[in-house]
């Protein structure tokens, strides 16, 4: 597994404390009358976030009344498990780790889509000749994390071959998992497009990509809850959304000024050119034709159920998932 430098770790523990004391100190929120709510993060407090981490400087969620806390994860899945232990109210999440909760008998709700398309994908330098997910056989392939869309997304891709984790190598490489690509570690990565984006930058060679989106177009990251909480909470979850909306939107109509709040706001964003690159394939990815119709968050219809449905297929869960049940779009600003 690839660490962090100390150097960085210092800088992630900072931006950390420095963030939970921005948006989530205890007296303030009683002295001003807000509503606590805290997400569940699927990451550390990375620049392709900067519309929440940004709360301090823009005050989107203060103006619905919310004060916004962060809780930086490693996954999808560490997000969800985070929101069950109480630890925070809303989970940052993927589809995948959705579907995998719910199969597991926990009682949750997705309630906005943050970004409808999928930008993941698998990574292999070209000499390699990994050039579709049938390559992938017998290969040692780096993930995130094993909580991770990294490692669900991977593992879409190479059931629809007939593959399954057995005939690979999965091996837990970290968000700079580039490098065993790079070394010779691993023969391939599962990663998002940012990663592809910043490791392009730091002088990643030719290489073949597999985008996942080419086999299932499923959302990358959603909203999800609890069921108790979107039967008990709705009109706090409903300001909670339209301050997303709010900071979302400020995001795709400002990326200068998002990239540059990023400089001191992520604890990956000391260059002002890459975090804008990074913001504008963000900005991209939460557009779709769904959004184009009803706005920001609305669901592409039917894609969530062909998702579960595919994972069902594929064995990647037992029951099968009524999304109809269990997407819920009340809550969605208009």
């Amino acid at each position: 597994m690839v660490l962090l430098s100390r150097a960085a770790g210092v800088a992630a523990l900072v931006a950390s404390l420095a963030l939970g004391l921005a948006l989530g100190d205890a007296s303030a929120v009683r002295a001003e009358g807000l509503d606590k709510v805290t997400v569940a993060g699927w990451s550390q407090p990375i620049s392709e976030i900067t519309n929440l981490l940004a709360e301090p400087d823009k005050g989107f969620f203060k103006a619905k009344g919310i004060a916004l806390d962060y809780v930086p994860g490693t996954g999808g899945g560490s997000a969800i498990q985070t929101m069950l232990t109480g630890k925070a109210d809303v989970a940052f999440t993927d589809p995948a780790s959705f579907y995998l909760a719910l199969d597991k008998g926990e009682k949750l709700v997705a309630i906005y889509d943050i970004y409808p398309q999928n930008v993941f994908n698998v990574v292999s330098p070209k000499a390699r000749n990994i050039t579709k997910p049938a390559d992938l056989k017998g290969k040692r392939i780096g993930v995130y994390s094993l909580s991770s869309g990294t490692r669900q997304n991977l593992d879409v891709l190479l059931h629809q071959v007939g593959l399954a984790e057995q005939d690979v190598t999965i091996e837990v490489t970290g968000l700079l998992n580039f490098a065993p690509v790079i070394q010779g570690q691993v023969d391939a990565t599962a990663a998002t497009d940012t990663g592809l984006y910043v490791a392009k930058l730091k002088g990643l060679p030719e290489v073949n990509v597999i985008e996942v989106r080419d086999t299932l177009n499923l959302p990358s990251d959603i909203f999800v809850v609890t069921e108790e909480a979107y039967r008990t909470r709705k009109p706090l979850l409903s300001r909670f959304l339209a301050a997303y909306r709010d900071s979302a939107s400020w995001m795709i109509a400002n990326p200068e000024e998002a990239a540059r709040i990023a400089v001191t706001r992520a604890i990956n964003g000391s260059d002002e050119a890459v975090n804008l690159g990074i913001i504008n394939l963000r900005n991209s990815s939460s557009l779709s034709p769904a959004t184009e119709k009803d706005g920001l968050g609305a669901f592409e219809p039917g894609v969530m159920q062909k998702g579960a449905d595919t994972f069902k297929q594929l064995g990647l869960i037992a029951n099968r998932l009524d999304m109809d049940q269990l997407v819920r779009t009340d809550l969605i600003p208009k």
